[in-house]
């Protein structure tokens, strides 16, 4: 090879080819400086090959290798963590507040006052018990209480019920961006060759995408070159595996079975109402190391198992903190657990009779509200819905960060912890006050009452996990009194304590709702008539008799409605026993002395009920387990924690929103334009540009001298 005026221009030519590149890199950066996502880039230069040659080696020029994006993908990878964080403390943050607003005891009409005016208006019945406006204004108090608490409620449901809403259409966001993701992965493996044609818009574009799935989800992602490109969830959940990508599903209530190779089970889980919390129910040993947990059955024999709303972590408790077994079912004796009925069933009839043993472990999980899965194929999905365990960790093989954990998590954990704790609070008032109430006397006796509660099942015994009563689980063993009187001239007929069989006193292990029909018709044949209508009791005076009720060591009458103040027992159903709504006189202000006697001005079960305000009462959670305190108290406690868990979640929104913008701070240095810098570059490739053009003109003269000799 020889050189000269040719290797001259040729050097020339490849010189200006390379500035014009640069330039051209140039002008691309500076035209998307704002342009959300876009790394700046770079021509990457080398030197032309070498040729020995006299009087050395000389060079034959330059040569544009590629073009590159700057971008750190280890600071990208780190931001995408934090990033994913942040916008889960951030969206849990902004739910938050709103529970506080709701909760905002400042304008004097939220349940704290309208639960102190509750209590107040009985202490001014129990100065003036005869007085029908005071009689009167205890009715219209726990009126504006049921009110209060039942829009709290509602409030709340309606929180949980848009939260659904903005889940599905994350969830449809999400799957999108996987399949964009999946597709750029396609054309990245067709348009980039590593080293010479680098698909730097396409990369671009997928870092940008995975940003805005971090934002909803947590994820990792492994890039092992090209095309060759997997995301996947914290937990290790393929959602992006190259070309191919999987699918979220945002699906109603499901239940699923994990049971023992030895299981012999042939039959499916069935339940009926909603709860926040999903439902693991697990077998165990009936004792004696056995690995057989038994059978479903009707009576003791049956096999047992226990129940977590946390995912198996802790398990629910009597209120002595002792783990609660709960007997195998099928439809017609379904037991109460939490929020649920559950029972056993055929595998396609829920009523149907299954067959076979449980193992020990076999385990049922149920998820009574709507949940997100992770879907690998039409037959294999997996529930990925946040679950936080009652000792406040996650769990880590679910859905850990992101808007749709925070979403899913504000929804289960936050208002549903909420939510159990506002039907604790209702459910021990309506029992504290019926309790009370239940053993008082108004102005005048009566002469029918119906009870408000009923049984599913009026043969099972009333304290049994299967009868349906709602306050069946706080029965005690005990005695019930009443006393008769004579209508005609107003003195006592007769009183006793409910006879069992012998002088048997009530025992909720035993005894069912027709065995109390049958002791009241037995004590007291002749004076009082007692019926089952609806599964509800239904006590008759007989002609010219009035009855009343007195001590109640059992509950007995409280559980059954009878004599109760209010109906109902959560903020959706709460309601004034119509009985008082219909005849203020049966309001029980006082009660019945010792000598049978229901005096007026007697205000006894006034004060009581007064003295409920600072009363230290029994409160069992399934998330906090059993405390004892005030009904005022408790509901503070309520305040208290949503103001905790709200700067809580204020707290490490700007922990990880520092992080994540030092962190995207850092990749801006990185990949960022700087139109400083940009500019200073087009100056000197201008002029890079001009010198190789400069390099062209003389080799141009060199050539035009050279043929002028010839001629």
């Amino acid at each position: 090879m020889s050189f000269g005026a040719n290797s001259i221009l040729d050097m020339g030519r490849w010189a200006l080819f390379a500035s014009q590149v640069q330039l051209q890199v140039t002008g691309e950066n500076i035209a998307n400086v704002n342009t959300e996502g876009y790394s700046r880039r770079s021509a990457i230069l080398e030197e032309g090959p070498y040729i020995d040659y006299s009087p050395g080696q000389l060079g034959t020029g330059v040569k544009a290798k590629e073009v590159v994006r700057n971008f750190d993908e280890m600071v990208e990878s780190m931001y995408v963590g934090q990033a994913s964080m942040r916008d889960k403390w951030g969206a849990l943050w902004e739910q938050l507040k709103g529970v506080e607003n709701l909760l905002n005891e400042s304008t004097g009409t939220g349940i704290s006052n309208s639960l102190s005016q509750y209590f107040n208006s009985w202490n001014e019945v129990s100065q003036r018990p005869n007085n029908y406006g005071a009689r009167q204004g205890v009715l219209n108090d726990a009126a504006t209480l049921i009110s209060t608490l039942a829009q709290v409620d509602q409030d709340l449901s309606l929180m949980q019920q848009r939260i659904n809403t903005t889940v599905a259409a994350q969830v449809t966001e999400a799957n999108t961006l996987m399949e964009e993701i999946a597709d750029l992965n396609k054309e990245i493996q067709v348009h980039n060759i590593e080293g010479s044609n680098n698909a730097n818009a396409l990369f671009d574009e997928r870092a940008r995408k995975i940003r805005e799935l971090s934002e909803l989800l947590d994820i990792t992602t492994i890039d092992s070159g090209g095309g060759k490109f997997t995301v996947l969830t914290k937990a290790g959940h393929t959602l992006v595996d190259g070309a191919n990508h999987y699918s979220l599903e945002f699906l109603a209530p499901q239940k699923s079975a994990d049971l023992q190779n030895t299981s012999t089970f042939a039959g499916n889980i069935y339940f009926d109402g909603n709860d926040d919390f999903e439902y693991t129910i697990e077998f165990v040993s009936p004792g004696g190391g056995s690995a057989v947990a038994g059978e479903v059955g009707s009576d003791s024999s049956a096999a047992q198992y226990r129940v977590s709303l946390d995912g198996g972590k802790t398990w629910v408790a009597d209120e002595d903190g002792n783990e609660k077994l709960f007997y195998a079912r099928d439809y017609d004796s379904r037991v109460n657990v939490e929020g649920l009925q559950l029972w056993f069933g055929s595998t396609t009839d829920s009523k149907g009779d299954p067959i076979g043993q449980f193992a020990v472990g076999d385990r049922f999980i149920i998820s009574p509200h709507q949940g997100l899965y992770w879907v690998e194929n039409t037959s294999s999905k997996q529930e990925i819905t946040p679950q936080t365990h009652f000792n406040g960790e996650e769990n880590t093989s679910r859905l850990t960060g992101g808007s749709l954990a925070a979403l899913l998590t504000f929804r289960d954990n936050y208002i549903g912890k909420y939510r159990e704790k506002l039907e604790n609070l209702t459910e021990t008032l309506v029992w504290e006050t019926n309790r009370r109430h239940s053993q008082g006397a108004g102005l005048q006796a009566f002469s029918v009452v119906e009870g408000t509660y009923g049984v599913s099942d009026p043969t099972k015994a009333l304290g049994s996990d299967s009868t349906g009563l709602v306050f069946g689980s706080r029965l005690q063993s005990g005695t019930a009194f009443m006393y008769v009187y004579n209508t005609s001239t107003g003195l006592l007929a007769s009183s006793a304590s409910l006879d069992f069989g012998g002088g048997a006193t009530f025992n909720p292990e035993i005894h069912s709702l027709e065995d109390v029909q049958a002791a009241i018709n037995t004590t007291f044949a002749g004076s009082i008539s007692a019926s089952i209508v609806n599964n509800k009791l239904i006590l008759e005076a007989e002609e010219g008799r009035t009855f009343a009720f007195g001590t109640d060591s059992s509950g007995l009458m409280a559980a059954l409605g009878i004599n109760t103040f209010f109906q109902g027992s959560t903020p959706m159903d709460i309601q004034i026993n119509a009985k008082l709504s219909g005849d203020l006189d049966y309001l029980a202000t006082g009660h019945v002395n010792g000598a049978g006697e229901m005096n007026a001005g007697d205000n006894t079960t006034a004060l009581s009920m007064y003295a409920l305000r600072e009363a230290q009462v029994t409160i069992s959670s399934v998330v906090e387990g059993t405390t004892k305190t005030s009904l005022l108290d408790y509901y503070n406690g309520l305040v208290g924690n949503v103001g905790t868990d709200t700067n809580r979640a204020k707290f490490n929104f700007n922990f990880y929103n520092t992080l994540a913008t030092d962190l995207n701070e850092r990749q801006q240095q990185v990949a960022g334009v700087n139109l400083d810098e940009e500019m200073s570059n087009l100056i000197r490739y201008q002029a890079s540009y001009t010198a190789a053009a400069k390099l062209i003109t003389t080799a141009d003269q060199m050539l035009q001298t050279i043929l002028s000799l010839k001629s």
